[in-house]
């Protein structure tokens, strides 16, 4: 690879790091070509990037965005998973994919989440916390009960007199019979 090639390379991987809001490096050493298949296939699906770099390269282009963090990390293999949308989608992409396939040799370095670097055990935890569509479906959830419960409020007390008016008129039956 010549220089104008690197150069190239450096650009285009400055440009999928920078927008990033979580990347996650990983060492995909000794995965099968169908594991890896599976793994990109998934983060693609969830709006993910994952490129697999030379090291040098890496660092050379994650120096000038908030990923400069991971410069340490990127040793040996590595692939990088890059998240846009939701940060917490590419974490638990790879985190499912590591609990579905035990046997598999990938293995998480670390993270870096809008430029503070996140160890192996914090982005499994970060895999924990739901989603952003799954926040948003919680705070609407939360949204609708408010309005909801003030109108089975103000139901209840015509419906207590209704009820009373029923027995009275039951009752009143009754006692004619």
């Amino acid at each position: 690879m010549n220089r104008t090639e690197k150069a190239k390379v450096i650009e285009e991987l400055r440009g999928v790091a920078s927008p990033a809001s979580i990347a996650v490096v990983t060492d995909f050493k000794g995965m099968t070509v169908e594991q890896m298949t599976e793994l990109r296939v998934k983060l693609r699906s969830a709006n993910v990037n994952y490129h697999v770099v030379k090291n040098t390269l890496a660092r050379l282009a994650l120096a000038d965005c908030a990923h400069k963090v991971l410069g340490d990390k990127l040793k040996e293999n590595n692939a990088i998973a890059f998240g846009y949308d939701d940060p917490v989608a590419a974490a638990k992409v790879i985190a499912d994919f590591l609990r579905d396939n035990p046997k598999t040799k990938l293995q998480l370095k670390g993270a870096s989440l809008e430029g503070k670097y996140l160890t192996e055990e914090q982005v499994k935890d970060l895999a924990k916390l739901p989603g952003k569509t799954e926040l948003l479906a919680m705070l609407l959830g939360t949204m609708g009960a408010v309005p909801r419960n003030f109108v089975c409020v103000l139901a209840a007390v015509p419906r207590g007199l209704l009820n009373v008016l029923t027995a009275l008129r039951d009752q009143k039956a009754e006692s004619a019979a």
